[in-house]
């Protein structure tokens, strides 16, 4: 049998593959995942051997709901909960706002009150940060004003010219007694050992999500910590699409050459107490505290703030039990009767949203979504190609952003409500990384991202049905190809 194997090896070699890949597909098929992500990864267990079983390690592994990503409940601590009774706005009083502001988004609202027990907060000043450079402007004054603590958690964090920026202004907050707490993304980060060497010496403490091996080699595992949050004494937040790395500002200093549009937003009041828990789930995460964690008082301080904006914000990822974001930008798809208008970097939507927009569009709804015409991705690119002509044939815009990287991740809806975040409008965003954006019911912020959208249209060509559909053969086959891979991207 041994002298068989051996004068045999690959065909040994192949016997053990096909039989690991049926016990992967038996767990595939018994997982009742989406049909699609299935099919998808059955594919590719079978016509690829050894690279197939790569493949479903790094892209086609579900665990949401599994061991590896329950927690203890901390949304049952005594702060957390007063603070959510207090923001707590009755049914009755909904209705009355739903006359005024909300405008057919109270189904909105109450999904994710029911969903995550999102509060929606009404006491918030928002600022629209467009680019980089805004943002960091606006962080390092908000740095050298903290009077408690700073709270940070980023898919990207390198320590490049802006990224060792952001580090020496944390090291002299922390100086001046300022805690200073950091969650990076394993895959997404890059923080040299002199950096990190220089925060222990301040007493910065730092923690990343879900180590890996290698990291350089799989940059799209699976449940990344994609989001961008930034919080400075549990009263001014950040969030958006803007990490921290030099790709992300537009100087010749410190950037690769390549024009980065991005949108970002600033919170100042209640809805950061929202941000706030959500970033003390993946921190209790990370540290792997015990159920005895006090979170200090100092983390929700009393913010006296007149009624503004009215701010919710939805959180998703493989340890929530629905797809929260997703299911938000379903309900909006949905209710909208006059317009909408899509900024995302990478456009590969599930059946649910596909289905929603071509149904808005034919049923009146004037829809425009625009996406880079090159972006960072050369598979997740065609993919979203392989989806224009059904969205042209459905009466949908499309507008190719051509300046440079479009990353920003915003959606308007009839002008009234609009979204800022971290999600993309793809498999990955609503069903494996973990996600966060602010919903926003107000009518100036939403004006103010279509005024923008107007700006950057400057910078777009339209794509046309007849001259799309004329496209050359080879092509159309890259783009097939990719959306085969579209679940797994």
């Amino acid at each position: 049998m041994l002298n068989w194997v051996l004068s045999n090896w690959f065909l040994s070699l192949l016997i053990i593959n096909y039989v690991v890949a049926l016990s992967a597909a038996f767990f595939l098929i018994r997982s009742n995942q989406n049909p699609r992500k299935t099919v998808s990864s059955l594919l590719f267990l079978v016509a690829l051997p050894f690279l197939g079983l790569g493949i479903y390690y790094f892209f086609g592994l579900e665990y949401r709901k599994s061991k590896i990503f329950k927690r203890k409940d901390l949304n049952a601590n005594e702060l957390i909960q007063d603070w959510n009774k207090r923001l707590h706005v009755s049914n009755d009083d909904l209705d009355k706002y739903e006359e005024t502001f909300l405008i057919d988004r109270l189904k909105m609202v109450k999904l994710l009150r029911h969903n995550q027990a999102a509060p929606l907060t009404l006491r918030n000043n928002l600022d629209v940060l467009i680019n980089g450079r805004s943002k960091f402007d606006r962080v390092f004054e908000d740095i050298k004003n903290a009077q408690n603590h700073i709270h940070l958690e980023y898919f990207i964090l390198s320590d490049d010219h802006i990224g060792t920026d952001v580090i020496d202004a944390l090291i002299e907050a922390a100086k001046r007694g300022i805690e200073v707490k950091i969650i990076y993304d394993s895959v997404g980060s890059s923080i040299s050992r002199a950096n990190k060497s220089r925060m222990n010496a301040v007493g910065i403490e730092y923690e990343a999500f879900m180590p890996v091996l290698f990291s350089k080699f799989t940059r799209k595992a699976n449940y990344r910590d994609h989001r961008k949050i930034f919080i400075i004494d549990g009263s001014i937040g950040y969030i958006g699409g803007v990490n921290i790395s030099d790709d992300y500002v537009n100087e010749p200093v410190n950037h690769n050459g390549q024009f980065w549009r991005d949108t970002h937003l600033r919170i100042e009041g209640h809805a950061v107490k929202s941000l706030q828990a959500q970033w003390l789930l993946n921190w209790y995460f990370v540290k792997r505290q015990d159920e005895n964690y006090e979170i200090p008082s100092s983390y929700f301080p009393e913010i006296d703030f007149p009624e503004n904006k009215a701010v919710q914000i939805a959180a998703s990822g493989p340890d929530t039990d629905w797809a929260n974001i997703m299911e938000a930008l379903f309900i909006a798809i949905n209710t909208a009767e006059k317009s909408i208008y899509i900024t995302t970097p990478y456009f590969i939507p599930n059946e649910a949203i596909l289905t929603s927009l071509k149904s808005a569009a034919r049923s009146g709804v004037e829809i425009h979504i625009m996406v880079p015409k090159k972006g960072d991705s050369w598979a997740a690119r065609y993919a979203s190609r392989s989806y224009f002509q059904d969205l042209l044939e459905s009466g949908i815009y499309v507008h190719w952003y051509h300046r440079g990287m479009l990353h920003a991740k915003t959606m308007v809806v009839d002008d009234m409500f609009c979204t800022i975040g971290t999600s993309n409008m793809d498999y990955r965003s609503f069903d494996i990384n973990f996600e966060i954006n602010a919903l926003i019911y107000d009518e100036e912020v939403s004006q103010e991202l279509n005024v923008q959208f107007q700006k950057d249209l400057e910078y777009c060509e339209e794509v046309l049905l007849e001259l799309w559909i004329k496209r050359d053969k080879a092509n159309k086959f890259k783009e097939s190809f990719c959306r085969l891979w579209a679940p797994l991207l």
